[in-house]
């Protein structure tokens, strides 16, 4: 029998109309309310009944994309390309901020947060692939980024490890032989697959990536690839680098502030290379050098793949990768002299 309100309502000790509330995202819950709500529908396996709500509420035709953030350019501009390509297409296009909060993903893989939707684009950053992988929610949901997912969902991507291969290829070519990175996570994701690339290039150069010049970070921010320069420019003069590849834009755009701060000219001390090619690097001084994916390509495969599965789609889950190009700017120029 389908979990009911009631039943929630009893199990967490609170009115029906107080989970009614949560369900619906009703603003007057308060957050420790909302949470207590939450956790009772989680553990009894609610599930809205969607075509009821279509008929009360004369509602449909969603599509949501759940992400961590919004306030990286990157996923500011994804949202804005994927928003205009389903309105073309006949859909409205909801947002869903996760804050990259495990507790939050959850509830987008258990179909808690996809009211009314036909279908969600999701990128995961909290969220293990084991955990996608146990996924029973039915509406289609199609996966996004470079972190390792579970095959039975269709999952676009960029070939992560070959562009970061090319950008250590680029610096090599450069004449550059003491790369270093930042952007270390402290689990698996997106990082660790640009770290593989990476190191990949500058291993068949004969060169290594020693440990000190490999930067964790906490976050993705400028602020951590700020202080992921700074602690590569402390290193011993053997040690310092004379390349850094930040893993994605905006911690490339704190690193040549650090730069700057520090009075080390870039590119004749050190070159910087990025990842994403957000609007904000082409315009920096030093303009920057950086991993550029087709964010047109990647829109249309998304929507193509998330679409066909609203439409009844029963073909094989499909994992296409998105093209991409590296785009060299004056921020990894060849050293003079």
């Amino acid at each position: 029998m389908p979990v009911r309100l009631k039943d929630v309502a009893q199990h967490a000790g609170v009115s029906v109309k107080t989970v009614s509330n949560v369900v619906n995202e009703h603003p007057n819950v308060s957050a420790g309310m909302r949470e207590k709500v939450r956790a009772a529908l989680l553990e009894l396996g609610y599930r809205p009944n969607l075509a009821a709500r279509q008929l009360k509420h004369g509602r449909g035709g969603f599509i949501t994309l759940a992400v961590p953030e919004l306030d990286s350019p990157y996923f500011a501009e994804l949202a804005a390309r994927l928003s205009a390509e389903a309105t073309r297409r006949g859909y409205l296009f909801l947002l869903d901020i996760t804050d990259a909060d495990p507790a939050q993903e959850r509830l987008v893989l258990s179909g808690m947060r996809a009211h009314m939707v036909d279908g969600v684009i999701f990128s995961p950053l909290a969220t293990s692939a084991e955990e996608i992988a146990e996924r029973t929610d039915d509406i289609p949901l199609v996966l996004l980024g470079e972190r390792r997912a579970p095959t039975q969902f269709d999952h676009v991507a960029v070939d992560s490890v070959a562009a970061s291969r090319a950008m250590g290829e680029h610096f090599l070519e450069q004449g550059r032989r003491r790369l270093a990175a930042i952007g270390r996570e402290v689990r698996e994701g997106t990082a660790s697959v640009r770290l593989q690339g990476f190191s990949e290039a500058i291993a068949a150069a004969g060169l290594d990536l020693p440990p000190e010049r490999v930067v964790t970070v906490a976050g993705f921010g400028r602020e951590e690839g700020y202080r992921g320069m700074q602690e590569l420019l402390a290193l011993p003069a053997d040690l310092r680098p004379d390349a850094v590849f930040a893993f994605n834009d905006l911690m490339a755009i704190g690193a040549l502030r650090a730069c700057h701060d520090a009075g080390v000219q870039v590119p004749q001390d050190i070159a910087v290379g990025g990842f994403d090619d957000v609007r904000e690097g082409r315009f920096h001084v030093p303009s920057l050098t950086t991993v550029a994916p087709d964010l047109g390509t990647l829109t249309t495969a998304v929507l193509d793949l998330l679409i066909a599965r609203i439409d009844g789609s029963t073909a094989p889950p499909a994992h296409p990768l998105v093209p991409w190009s590296l785009t060299v700017r004056e921020s990894s120029a060849a050293p003079s002299g």
